[in-house]
């Protein structure tokens, strides 16, 4: 199991050639890429098919952490 960035490094393909090859927007396919959008099921599977890979050989980690959205973005302080 590899993240996504790495799997696209070891299998020399740029962002356009999987968001053609998975039938995605572009946009799409970054925002996975930098963890700002969480994949839906269905994005997972073109992802996968088109690296030839089922979805459970993906890492698909989204790394935003959800307190900056909501507590720091309002400037109030996390209480843990």
């Amino acid at each position: 199991m590899k993240p996504l960035d790495q799997l696209l490094y070891d299998y020399n393909l740029t962002v356009e050639d999987l968001a053609e090859q998975s039938k995605l927007h572009v946009e799409r396919v970054v925002a996975i890429l930098e963890g700002r959008w969480t994949p839906s099921p269905q994005d997972r599977n073109r992802i996968a098919a088109a690296l030839g890979l089922s979805t459970n050989e993906i890492i698909w980690g989204h790394t935003m952490d959800p307190r900056n959205v909501r507590y720091r973005q309002f400037g109030q302080r996390d209480k843990s």
